[in-house]
């Protein structure tokens, strides 16, 4: 194999793939490796952990085809510090990489590649396929997976529901305590309710370069594959049920408020100060009369701390939530305003975009 790649571009790819790629304390020591396929016009670095499997396709000058693996870490590390601008050529042969540019040149020791595992496949004639715009993708799944859980003795809450209901696509996580659920597409035609896991979309977000406008998503019973441009990701979905979570979500709360998502982020920091020595809780309480909404803390040590902002309110209440909670909750939306809802002091909380009304996050209260 000899081919020729600008150091930009390879080094961005391998950047992503190389992510992917097991430690080196596997069982399988080639699953540290990167898998550099010449074929064509294209040069394909994919690496796996045989539960993600990333590829980038590359535009390369190929004088020879060939294949061979290589260290995922030590390729990655040794292209990125080349000087920029230059080409760098990467030559295979007898289970070793030369890479030369400039006046830099390596050799590295590889693997054959036909002990690398095969790579999943998708039939994309029976997969359910869906697509859209990557600023809506990104923000979307922003907004869900700060629910997800990280209790890996209930698999299915460390993943992202994708469900279809009465025509469209809905994303939804949950760890017992929270839940987020965002509509993901407006129309659809084909079904999915698949579980797949956070760990997979926090590096699909992670691999979206500026030049991608579009994320295509492939279901089939078993995986999930997502192409963004020349990059994709193939990952496993999780087997399992994911909660009946519709059911959880109150269609009305007695208590009602409009808030500035800046201002309450503000007031929960502040609170959010003192809570850390009171077990991360705070208080938010609405008053009727004064037209207040205000979040207080108490800390035996430290002291207090209430801040409020005006705001119509229907009717008084009050409710302890955790605090980091409320924060991802706020942070994830997109919008400038926001609705937080309650209906008592055990009752869930709600909390939703205004303008789009398309995002619900909901938290369960501490117990006072």
């Amino acid at each position: 194999m000899r081919v020729r790649v600008l150091q930009e571009r390879l080094a961005k790819a391998l950047n992503i793939v190389s992510r992917v790629a097991a430690s080196t304390r596997t069982a399988m020591p080639i699953l540290s490796n990167i898998l550099i396929r010449a074929e064509g016009t294209k040069v394909a670095l994919t690496a796996t952990n045989l539960e993600l499997a990333a590829v980038d396709f590359l535009n390369a000058k190929i004088e020879k085809e060939g294949t061979i693996t290589v260290p995922a870490k030590l390729l990655a590390e040794f292209v990125s510090n080349l000087p920029r601008g230059i080409d760098v050529e990467m030559v295979a042969k007898d289970n070793k990489l030369t890479v030369r540019a400039g006046a830099y040149r390596s050799v590295m020791n590889g693997i054959v590649a036909d002990d690398f595992p095969e790579l999943p496949q998708i039939d994309e004639r029976k997969a359910v396929i869906f697509k859209m715009g990557v600023e809506d993708f990104k923000s979307a799944i922003s907004e869900v997976v700060v629910a997800s859980s990280n209790d890996t003795t209930r698999p299915a809450l460390t993943g992202v529901y994708f469900n279809t209901h009465e025509g469209a696509l809905y994303i939804a996580a949950t760890d017992g305590y929270r839940l987020a659920e965002r509509k993901f597409i407006e129309k659809v035609v084909s079904e999915v309710f698949t579980i797949v896991p956070t760990t997979s979309l926090q590096e699909v977000l992670r691999s979206v370069t500026d030049d991608v406008e579009e994320v295509e998503m492939l279901f089939d019973d078993t995986q999930v594959r997502f192409r963004l441009g020349e990059i994709e990701i193939t990952s496993r979905v999780i087997d399992g049920s994911f909660p009946d979570y519709r059911q959880l979500i109150p269609k009305r709360t007695d208590v009602k408020v409009e808030v500035n998502k800046e201002e309450f982020v503000r007031m929960a920091k502040m609170a959010g100060l003192f809570a850390r020595e009171s077990g991360g809780s705070v208080v938010c309480e609405t008053r009727k009369i004064d037209k207040q909404f205000l979040i207080s803390a108490v800390a035996s040590e430290l002291g207090e701390n209430t801040s409020y902002i005006a705001a119509d309110v229907n009717e008084d209440g009050k409710v302890v939530l955790n605090c980091r909670f409320l924060m991802d909750a706020v942070n994830a939306t997109s919008e400038e305003s926001l609705s937080f809802g309650f209906s008592g002091k055990l009752a869930p909380v709600v909390i939703r975009n205004i303008k789009s009304k398309d995002y619900t996050h909901i938290i369960m209260p501490l117990k006072s």
